[in-house]
């Protein structure tokens, strides 16, 4: 099994943007929806009553379609993306041990987790003189190193801030609200955030052909 582990980018990964991003929101679509129609699926697949209430059953189906989405990725981009991979174990691992225990929490604290680890493991990467997020978003660009270690900085402080901002959000506001949320609530601030970066990247960017002909 082979993760993205090259700078640069692959040509699947340049042929293959809108699947990616697909493959990526996919799941969180179907957790959204699955929340929301919960009974609704319910009574058309009398099965899924077995995961529990519609949290359960949203839980489970958004397992399934992280499980495939990784292997799909797999099968097509011949790799695994680094942050999906480790968001998928952690959907996995969690996602099985609400439905066994019928308990919401460990569902619930899985982007806590997921966003602190990422968090960490970017800023302690600069530690060690690594810009890890490199790895993430080789597909997208290229930047001189001073450009990574900045990006790196902010994209590590960000995750750290959407694992307090979930805690916050489940803790003090029901199930539905922290779904939604969930879904049109921490992308459209991820993808403001994103886009804030550009600035940044426009200055510290390379371009590769320009450079290899050097």
């Amino acid at each position: 099994m082979t993760t993205e582990s090259d700078i640069t980018p692959s040509a699947a990964d340049r042929h293959h943007p809108l699947l990616k991003l697909a493959l990526e929101l996919g799941p969180l679509l179907i957790f959204f929806f699955a929340n929301l129609r919960g009974q609704w699926l319910v009574e058309r697949f009398p099965a899924l009553s077995e995961l529990g209430g519609p949290l359960f059953v949203a839980t489970g189906l958004f397992m399934a379609a992280t499980v495939f989405s990784l292997i799909v990725s797999k099968i097509v981009l011949g790799h695994l993306p680094i942050m999906p991979f480790v968001s998928g174990i952690v959907v996995v691992i969690f996602g099985s041990l609400s439905i066994w225990l019928q308990n919401e929490t460990f569902i619930k604290m899985k982007p806590t987790i997921v966003n602190t680890l990422f968090g960490v493991a970017l800023l302690g990467g600069l530690a060690f003189g690594r810009s890890l997020l490199g790895y993430v978003f080789n597909a997208a660009f290229q930047l001189d190193a001073e450009g990574w270690r900045k990006l790196t900085i902010r994209w590590g402080i960000f995750f750290l801030f959407l694992a307090v901002l979930n805690e916050v959000v489940w803790r003090n506001f029901s199930d539905d609200t922290w779904v939604a949320f969930k879904v049109w609530g921490t992308m459209p601030i991820t993808i403001i955030f994103t886009l804030a970066q550009m600035p940044l990247v426009l200055k510290h960017s390379i371009n590769l052909e320009t450079d290899g002909e050097k």
